[in-house]
């Protein structure tokens, strides 16, 4: 069962302590997790949870450091990084010259593909059209409402090339969720595809700032009140024309506004600047965190993602990162199992990007071959923890000793990344968020009495880094309240770490609800639920569910006199609403919301009385 490679060895019985994942630690209370002791047993030590006979059992030659602790703040011991003074596009293409003619990006379903040398020109040509057709001036905001298309790297890039800061929605999105993030973004032109096109002129026919829409192969007849132009067409408009003077961004402006909830309300615009991208890209670049191999004239490492473009993690940590690196990048703009299947097939990638719930399927889907992951050395999991019985699960099945398997842990706030698991990790780790990145601060923060806490005790946890946010968009007061004066971000993520620095999260503070990776503020379903005018009062929380982490469940009180029924109530949700953040966990008519003195709702205890 076990790889005589790893340096360490477990020993475990049924409830064991190493299956560090959220809920493995729902019937543990955050007062027994520190109890550890160092045990010897024929001269060797472990440590034993006094209440699960469970042990780990540590072979101190072989004892790995990751990082620092001094008064209980943990330092990245992979080491600082010198960021240059540029911008996130000069970053990106700064190498493309060793491999002009590979391919760029593909689209698993159609093959359309681009390959570095015409993707680079194509990026300077769209910001040229930006600038001398649509007047776009520097720092004015362009939306992307797309799909994950190859076409989205060229718009993305060429506006930031620009100058233009770029926010980009879920394309599933309603149009008032779009018109949310627009509004608030004051985005003046967007690009989308003809099938979301009618989404897109419903969610901005009323704004004042908006001026017009590029459409990726735009149809002949497009009906709309402002300009539509189609985006091959611009890009073409500037192969024979004079070079345009362009701003160049400086390392400071923004760069992209992707929209977070943080750690509590509505979706907020994350302020992320050229240098916060380009920083977290280098944190990576280390040995023992970033396993890629140098493309050449001969070889060209592949790499297959389904994972959205338009959260931070499939932007900077896939996108960027597999661009800078030279590699191949297959992408699809939705996942359909038999076109996964087949693009494993086809492509015998390399390199997967995944989360939980799509490892559960390569794990348990029949139709996944173990063959068809026969080229695959490097599997990363990130937007939401994966446990370690997964973990083993999908190992059974396809029994790839030199296959790795990573966590990582971040946040649209640190660009993402803070957490990753090194190259050499050991069985025991699994299940872990990682260690800290390059130049990466962390602080476990006790929630009693806001004190630093050592190995083993729990806290919020704090990051500090070049990865941090500027700041939330047009909101101080929220920026205020996750950013200190010294620059520490509260992630609102309860956590702890082990003496080697390996960091686990096992609660969180932050209402935030995560949805297979995807964030669900019940801020903005309570707003929805109480537009009926039955509703006196409610809440929503996540409660735990196998396959997408958490659901959404509302919990509702209703007014004196009045009746609805929760299938009304969920109807009226949904039809409003992504399909991820539906009401899935159902509606529970109560008494009244359970509040503290201040008035702020008692989550937690709804969150127990959703899981009965």
């Amino acid at each position: 069962m076990f790889s005589k490679k790893h340096s360490y060895k477990i020993l475990f019985a049924s409830n064991s302590i190493l299956s560090h994942n959220r809920r493995s630690f729902n019937h543990l209370s955050k007062s027994s997790i520190p109890r550890l002791k160092l045990v010897s047993c024929n001269g060797r030590k472990f440590f034993q949870n006094e209440k699960f006979t469970s042990y780990v059992l540590f072979t101190t030659q072989h004892r790995r450091t990751y990082a620092t602790s001094e008064n209980n703040v943990v330092e990245s011991k992979f080491g600082t990084i010198d960021i240059p003074d540029s911008n996130l596009p000069q970053y990106i293409w700064r190498d493309i010259k060793k491999w002009p003619t590979k391919p760029m990006i593909t689209c698993g379903i159609t093959g359309r593909s681009y390959t570095y040398e015409k993707g680079r020109q194509m990026c300077t040509l769209f910001a040229r059209a930006l600038v001398s057709k649509l007047k776009l001036k520097k720092g004015d905001v362009v939306g992307l409402l797309l799909p994950n298309i190859p076409e989205y790297v060229l718009a993305i890039h060429g506006a930031m090339e620009a100058g233009m800061i770029v926010t980009f929605v879920n394309p599933l999105y309603t149009p008032s969720e779009i018109k949310r993030q627009f509004e608030n973004a004051d985005v003046k032109y967007a690009v989308t595809i003809p099938e979301l096109l009618s989404n897109l002129e419903a969610a901005i026919s009323e704004s004042s700032h908006y001026r017009g829409t590029i459409v990726i192969n735009k149809p002949e007849k497009t009906e709309s009140k402002f300009d539509v132009h189609d985006f091959g067409k611009l890009i073409a408009s500037q192969a024979e024309s004079e070079s345009v003077p362009l701003y160049t961004p400086s390392s400071e402006d923004i760069a992209v506004l992707p929209y977070s909830s943080g750690t509590t309300g509505l979706p907020k615009g994350v302020m992320l600047t050229h240098k916060n991208c380009v920083a977290n890209l280098m944190q990576l670049d280390h040995d023992n965190i970033l396993s890629y191999k140098d493309t050449t004239d001969t070889f060209q490492e592949i790499s297959l993602t389904v994972l959205p473009f338009f959260h931070i993690y499939g932007f900077n940590s896939i996108l960027n990162l597999a661009v800078n690196k030279g590699l191949h990048l297959v992408t699809m703009p939705k996942f359909v199992p038999e076109a996964y299947i087949k693009c494993l097939q086809q492509y015998k990638p390399n390199l997967l990007f995944v989360v939980p719930s799509l490892l559960l399927f390569l794990a348990s889907h029949p139709s996944v071959k173990p063959e068809y992951l026969a080229s695959v050395r490097e599997i990363v999991s990130g937007a939401a923890p994966a446990s370690k019985s997964l973990i083993e699960n999908f190992r059974n099945k396809f029994n790839h000793d030199e296959l790795v398997i990573r966590q990582g842990y971040g946040m649209t706030e640190l660009s993402p990344c803070a957490l990753l698991s090194p190259l050499n990790l050991g069985f025991e780790k699994h299940g872990s968020a990682g260690v800290l990145i390059r130049d990466t601060k962390a602080r476990v923060v006790s929630l009693k009495d806001g004190k630093n806490q050592p190995a083993y005790e729990s806290g919020e946890l704090y990051i500090k880094g070049p990865q941090v946010m500027k700041g939330y968009w047009k909101n101080d007061k929220a920026t205020e309240e996750i950013l200190d004066k010294d620059g520490w971000l509260r992630t609102g993520d309860v956590v702890y770490y082990d003496n080697d620095e390996f960091f686990y999260v096992i609660d969180r503070t932050k209402e935030l609800i995560k949805v297979k990776g995807n964030q669900v503020s019940p801020t903005e379903l309570e707003g929805i639920i109480l537009k009926l005018p039955e509703i006196a009062d409610v809440a929503v929380v996540g409660i735990p569910d196998t396959l997408a982490d958490e659901i959404p469940k509302a919990f509702v009180v209703l007014k004196q006199n009045a009746q609805i029924s929760a299938e009304k109530i969920i109807d009226h949700v949904n039809q409003q609403v992504v399909h991820y953040k539906k009401l899935a966990g159902g509606v529970a008519f109560i008494n009244a919301i359970p509040r503290n003195v201040a008035g702020k709702i008692l989550r937690n205890e709804l969150k127990v009385l959703g899981g009965k």
